[in-house]
Parts: C-alpha cells; sequence; structure tokens
C-alpha cells in the first residue's frame, strides 16, 4: 500500500512537474518577445544617450572651425596625429575629424545649406563665408525631399565619415532645422509665396553712447522693419563707418535681430575690420 502511495505520489509528482515545464515553457515564450523588445528598447536607449554625449562633447566640426590655424596645429599633436605638417586649415580638420571618428564612430555637424543643380546639398559654414570646403557635409536628395529643406536652412544631426570612394562627411540623421523639430518645416510657406506688406515696426537706431550719426538718421529717415534703404555719398565721406554703428545700433536695441553685412568687392581688410567692430554670435559678415 505505501508502495502503491509512492508510486502514485511519484507518478502524481512526475504530472506536476510535466505540467510546471510546460507552463515554464509556454512563460518563456510568451516571454521572449517582451524580452526582445526590452532588449532592443535597451540599446536605442544607449544609443540615444551616446549620441547626446557627442553632441555635447567636443567631437563638433562647428567648434573646430572656429579654432585658429595655431590651436588646431595643437590639438593635432595632442592627438598624436601625423602628417598634419603643411596642411590648409579645411584639410587639418578633416584629418583630425576623421581620426576621431575611428575611435567614437559618431559626430555631430551643423551648417547652412546649399542645394545644388543635381538635387543634393551642402552644409556650408559661415566661417569660410560659405564657400565649398573640404569639411563640408553631404546631404542626400532623399533627406532634401523628405523633410522639405530648402537653401540657407540651418541644418544639425548626426553625420559618418567619408566611405573608401568618398570625399565629404555624409548626413545620416536630422536633428534639427533652424534650430526647430525638422517636421515643422514642411507646414512653413516659401518666403516668395509671403504677402508683401509696407513696414510697421521701427529699428531704434539710437544708441546709448550718443552717435550722432545714427540719431540725425533715426530723426530725419527712419527705418522700419522691411524697409530698404541707399546711402549716396561720395568717396571716403564715411559710409562703412555709418553703416558699422547702424548695425551695433540694431544689435543692441532689438536682442532679437540678427544681422548680415554683405560687403561685395571690398578688400580683405575691410572684411576684417567689419568683422572685429561688429562680429558677434547675432552678426555675419
Amino acid at each position: 500500500m505505501a508502495k502503491s502511495i509512492k508510486l502514485q505520489t511519484s507518478e502524481n509528482d512526475g504530472t506536476v512537474a510535466s505540467k510546471n515545464i510546460s507552463e515554464i515553457d509556454q512563460d518563456s515564450k510568451r516571454d521572449k518577445p517582451a524580452t526582445r523588445h526590452q532588449r532592443e528598447s535597451a540599446i536605442t536607449r544607449a544609443a540615444d544617450e551616446r549620441y547626446e554625449k557627442i553632441k555635447q562633447s567636443e567631437i563638433h566640426i562647428a567648434d573646430l572651425q572656429k579654432l585658429t590655424m595655431k590651436d588646431l596645429m595643437q590639438l593635432a599633436k595632442e592627438e598624436n596625429l601625423t602628417e598634419y605638417t603643411g596642411l590648409k586649415k579645411q584639410d587639418l580638420i578633416f584629418k583630425i575629424l576623421k581620426e576621431r571618428t575611428k575611435v567614437n564612430g559618431l559626430m555631430f555637424g551643423e551648417g547652412t545649406l546649399e542645394i545644388l543643380p543635381d538635387g543634393f546639398g551642402f552644409l556650408r559654414s559661415p566661417d569660410y563665408h560659405y564657400l565649398p570646403c573640404p569639411d563640408d557635409i553631404y546631404v542626400s536628395p532623399s533627406q532634401i525631399r523628405r523633410f522639405g529643406l530648402r537653401t540657407g536652412a540651418i541644418v544639425a544631426g548626426q553625420i559618418r565619415p567619408p566611405k573608401e570612394n568618398e570625399r565629404y562627411f555624409a548626413l545620416l540623421r536630422v536633428e534639427a532645422v533652424n534650430g526647430c523639430d525638422p517636421e515643422i518645416l514642411t507646414t512653413k510657406v516659401f518666403f516668395d509665396d509671403l504677402t508683401p506688406l509696407h513696414p510697421k515696426q521701427r529699428l531704434r537706431l539710437s544708441s546709448p553712447a550718443g552717435n550722432l550719426s545714427t540719431r540725425i538718421v533715426d530723426l530725419i529717415a527712419p527705418v522700419g522693419m522691411g524697409q530698404r534703404g541707399l546711402i549716396v555719398s561720395p568717396p571716403r565721406a564715411g559710409k562703412t563707418v555709418m553703416l558699422q554703428e547702424m548695425a551695433k545700433c540694431v544689435l543692441a536695441s532689438h536682442p532679437e535681430a540678427y544681422v548680415f553685412i554683405l560687403l561685395i568687392d571690398e578688400r580683405p581688410e575691410e572684411v576684417t575690420d567689419m568683422e572685429r567692430q561688429v562680429g558677434g554670435d547675432r552678426c555675419e559678415v
């Protein structure tokens, strides 16, 4: 009797055990998709965290472009680069970035988009006056069509180094356009489609320093937002100085303003003087 009970118990135990195993198998099958999803989420989260660190680190093309040639040479020496003597500034930046990507794999780039007639574009740097450089960032036609990008847009995002047969860095992921979500750009109206209106808001040109030239312009020929103006005077009469003072007053009186100064057919020393007099975070010369 004891043996039969023991046998029955063992059979029951075996039955219970087999049920437990099948239940465990079913639970594991149910848990596999969740585990895979959690694993993918963890990988994505880790990649995003790494990308955020890269955006805040020194691997930023714009930061390198603002350095002087002396600083770039010192940086190349600190990073143990070879064969960088005699390179131009743009080529040296390209070499530094290419070596850094071998270690980090990702970089963060930003620039002003120029779309070429072939459909693709490049992110140009204002530090080089938007001229073609070796460290420009290639933007594919598919990205331009997807986000409705236009020439002049400031695009920022993740970039990758050039492959064997490529010459330029390439944009992988668009993070921001003009400092906003790239999806917002598709809802904006083209500038040419806007309705022209007369100026309604005045630009104050009077400065706390008491500059007489800008004060006279403010009294006799006030300037409004969206208004065109022309200065006509004999040579050496001080037109450039007046433009400098007007730009300074606009920047001082209107913190939301962004000033572009275009010097056509001017001497390089004139451009340097204008940059030193007026240049800043809200002004491009």
